[in-house]
């Protein structure tokens, strides 16, 4: 019997995760891949606006397009002036020549076909592509091109102003350019996260994003668990009201911050205007041109919006409480805050868990609402974390350190879930299964 109910056991585990499994597999495509990804582009120098760490590598390569544009020419003038010289300028030309014909003929053994490939197209005013041109080189051969170019340089340094060579300047110029048709390997590593911890700029972003995070969902949990009581009552036009109360949730963010910033413009706005008049404002213009003014501006945009979406959470959990036990505390003698306190926060708990969990990680995930209505200003005072990671991605084409931010914002996000987890989770669970 007892290994029947065994097998039974593990034929149901089985069948379990075999269910399980398109949602764990949907998971780690989705929400799993891109972290990794990140994480991944976070271990290198990755610049799209730097061809030579315009993808990530962890080894030497050539780009033969810009070498072939550079060496055959410098060589070319180097052989053709050394007959004409004598002494000592003759020395250091032939000296050059050696040098680049040396290195010439390691870069042409290694990278073989595809050297005369693109130097082929390159003669016939063509564009090879990067798949060509780029050619993985060993290491001892990318050191020996960079030894070369910086001792040709240094060479022809003194001659780029005089009259030896007949093309004095372009060759220095051609010299000079030259190693940097190396490519090297753009792994650093932990680099990044070393030095986005000790970036005051990633720090202040941080911050801006707690304190908005932290007042934004306590007052919209006020405001939310306020309007859930109201609409949970019966009472003519309660459909009406619950629908009404969903429309500033349902207006796109970015529509809703436009229509913000219109309310606080400094000279027309009339949200500004009303503030100014109440005396919370001394100038319309304070709204958006002030670190606590754009802030506290940006904290009002999004309450308003996802206010309703608290709410609605909340509403949620209300429905399920059963109206008896508020009749039988009712007879019993309790008041309404006793039965607040005593019934309804109680029974709440779990829908209070996910309605702050899900605003909490929103909120701290902040973009749009604050990128269209402040941009992050005035002096980066509503910068948030995830709005320092769109400019260095975006702006800066920084990908390696874009991805890095994105991985500190992913890393805070989880302790955040963990927190609550921890803290009001366990209501979650059956007493057996807490220990």
């Amino acid at each position: 019997m007892k290994r029947q109910k065994g097998n039974r056991r593990k034929s149901d585990w089985k069948a379990a995760y075999l269910l399980m499994a398109p949602a764990l597999i949907l998971i780690l495509v989705i929400a799993v891949y891109p972290v990794l990804q990140s994480m991944y582009f976070s271990l290198f120098d990755y610049k799209l606006n730097d061809p030579t760490q315009s993808k990530t590598t962890t080894h030497y390569s050539i780009d033969l397009q810009r070498y072939l544009n550079d060496m055959p020419f410098l060589m070319g003038d180097i052989q053709n002036d050394l007959p004409k010289v004598t002494g000592k300028d003759h020395d250091v030309f032939n000296k050059v020549s050696n040098q680049l014909t040396a290195i010439d003929n390691k870069i042409k053994k290694e990278t073989g076909s595809r050297y005369t490939k693109v130097n082929t197209i390159l003669n016939n005013f063509k564009t090879p592509s990067d798949e060509l041109s780029q050619v993985r080189i060993s290491k001892s051969t990318a050191v020996a091109l960079q030894q070369t170019a910086n001792q040709v340089e240094k060479e022809l340094a003194p001659y780029q102003d005089s009259k030896v060579l007949t093309n004095a300047k372009k060759d220095y110029g051609l010299a000079t350019g030259l190693g940097d048709a190396l490519i090297k390997p753009n792994f650093i590593g932990l680099q990044h996260y070393k030095t986005y911890l000790q970036d005051p700029r990633m720090w202040a972003a941080l911050l801006h994003t707690v304190t908005f995070t932290i007042i934004s969902v306590f007052i919209e949990f006020v405001l939310g668990l306020a309007i859930a009581l109201l609409i949970n009552k019966a009472f003519f036009g309660r459909g009406l009201i619950r629908a009404t109360v969903l429309v500033p949730w349902a207006v796109p963010t970015a529509i809703s911050a436009m229509m913000w910033r219109y309310l606080y413009d400094g000279q027309s706005g009339i949200i500004a205007k009303f503030f100014q008049k109440i005396g919370i404002i001394h100038d319309m213009g304070t709204l958006l041109t002030t670190t606590n003014g754009a802030m506290s501006s940006v904290i009002l945009a999004d309450v308003w919006k996802t206010t309703p979406y608290m709410a609605l959470l909340l509403l949620a959990g209300l429905q399920v409480i059963p109206e008896s036990l508020y009749e039988a505390a009712a007879i019993d003698g309790a008041n309404k805050w006793k039965q607040f306190v005593r019934i309804t926060l109680p029974l709440l708990k779990t829908s209070i868990l996910v309605a702050l969990l899900f605003r909490t990680l929103d909120a701290f995930r902040v973009f749009d609402l604050i990128y269209v209505l402040t941009g992050g200003g005035p002096a980066n005072s509503t910068e948030t974390i995830s709005i320092y990671a769109y400019k260095v991605m975006f702006s800066q084409t920084d990908f390696g350190g874009g991805s890095a931010l994105s991985v500190i914002v992913f890393f805070c996000v989880a302790i955040i879930s963990i927190i609550f987890v921890k803290l009001l989770g366990s209501e979650l669970l059956p007493e057996g299964s807490k220990n």
